[in-house]
C-alpha cells in the first residue's frame, strides 16, 4: 500500500467532459485523484494530446496521462457502475494505491430526455442501473472507508434541486436523477442524527448549460449558451472547502453557490467572449421542509426488527 498526504479524491464518471475537468482541477489544487470510469486506452499511442476532452479519444487513462503530465499525482480505475462489485472493487483499488479515501465525486450518468411512452424499458433500467443504483453502490462502498478516517469526509453528487418543471419531457431520466437527489439529503439527515459533524454530502447541477459530450450531440444548446466546464470544478472546489454545515443535504447550482462564495465574473466562464448564456434553471426553488420536520414519530428500524425475528 502506497500513501500519500494529499486529500485523496475519487472521480466516478471522469473519463470526459464534465468529470474530466473537475479530476483535472482536482489535482490542480493539490488532490491525489483516482479517475474512474468504463473507458480506458493506451494514452501513450494518442494522437494530438491531449485529445478533444468530450470525444471517444478521451479516456481514464488521457486523463490520467494529462494530470501527470501536468505534475499532479492521477490514478485511472476501470470501473462500471452497473455492478456492484465492479464499484466495491474501484474503493478497494483506490484505498490500496494510496491508503484512504476522503472524497468521492459521483458524475457517472446515463441520460435519455423522451416522454415515457418514447423511454424503452431497456432504456429507463439503464439509467436507474448507472444513475441511481452506481451512485448507492459508490456510496455504499465509501462508507466503511470514511468510518475509518473517523467520519471526515465528503462526497459531492451530479444531480438536481427538485421543482416539478424538471419533470417535464424526460420523466424516466428524472426519476433517476430526482432519487440522487433524495440520497442527498436523506444521507445528510443520518449523518447530522448520528452525530457526523465533519461528513457532508452535496448535489451540484448546473444553472447554464455546460460544454459536454451531451450538448455537442443533440441537447440542442448552441456555443452561445454554453458555458465551460471549469464552472463546475470551482464550484465543487468551494464545497470542498466550505464549512459542512454550509454544504450538507444542499442541493446546489454552480453559478448560485460561486456568488455564495464571493464570485462575480461569470464571463469568464462563457465558451463565446461576450456571450449571454441563457440560465436553464429557476430562479428559486420550492422548500422541501414541513413545519413537523423534526417529528419523526416512532422511528423503524428494519435492521433491529430483523434481528429480532
Amino acid at each position: 500500500m502506497a500513501t500519500t498526504r494529499k486529500q485523496v479524491a475519487l472521480v466516478v464518471g471522469a473519463s470526459r467532459g464534465i468529470g474530466r475537468q473537475v479530476a483535472i482541477d482536482l489535482a490542480k489544487n493539490g488532490y491525489a485523484v483516482v479517475v474512474a470510469a468504463k473507458s480506458s486506452s493506451d494514452a501513450s499511442k494518442v494522437h494530438p494530446f491531449p485529445p478533444d476532452p468530450n470525444s471517444p479519444q478521451s479516456t481514464i487513462s488521457t486523463v490520467e496521462r494529462e494530470i501527470r503530465e501536468a505534475g499532479g499525482e492521477a490514478t485511472a480505475v476501470t470501473a462500471d457502475t452497473r455492478d456492484f462489485a465492479s464499484v466495491q472493487q474501484m474503493v478497494h483499488q483506490t484505498v490500496a494505491i494510496y491508503g484512504k479515501l476522503d472524497v468521492v465525486v459521483y458524475n457517472s450518468g446515463a441520460i435519455w430526455w423522451a416522454s415515457v411512452e418514447k423511454t424503452p424499458m431497456k432504456r429507463f433500467q439503464l439509467m436507474q442501473r448507472v444513475n441511481v443504483e452506481g451512485l448507492y453502490g459508490t456510496v455504499q462502498a465509501a462508507l466503511p472507508q470514511f468510518e475509518k478516517n473517523n467520519w471526515v469526509g465528503r462526497i459531492i453528487v451530479v444531480s438536481p434541486p427538485i421543482y416539478s418543471r424538471f419533470f417535464r419531457g424526460k420523466t424516466a431520466y428524472a426519476m433517476g436523477k430526482v432519487s440522487m437527489s433524495i440520497l442527498t439529503k436523506g444521507l445528510a439527515m443520518d449523518w447530522e442524527r448520528e452525530g457526523k459533524r465533519d461528513m457532508a454530502i452535496t448535489s451540484i447541477w448546473p444553472a447554464t448549460a455546460i460544454q459536454s459530450a451531451a450538448t455537442e450531440t443533440g441537447a440542442g444548446e448552441n456555443a452561445h449558451d454554453l458555458r465551460r466546464p471549469t464552472i463546475y470544478s470551482d464550484a465543487i472546489l468551494a464545497m470542498l472547502r466550505a464549512p459542512v454545515a454550509q454544504v450538507n443535504g444542499c442541493l446546489e447550482l454552480d453559478e448560485d453557490f460561486l456568488r455564495k462564495t464571493g464570485v462575480t465574473d461569470f464571463d469568464q466562464y462563457n465558451l463565446v467572449p461576450e456571450a449571454k448564456p441563457r440560465r436553464i434553471m429557476p430562479a428559486a426553488f420550492p422548500d422541501l421542509t414541513v413545519k413537523e420536520q423534526a417529528d419523526e414519530g416512532k422511528r423503524m428500524d428494519s435492521t433491529k426488527l430483523r434481528a429480532k425475528m
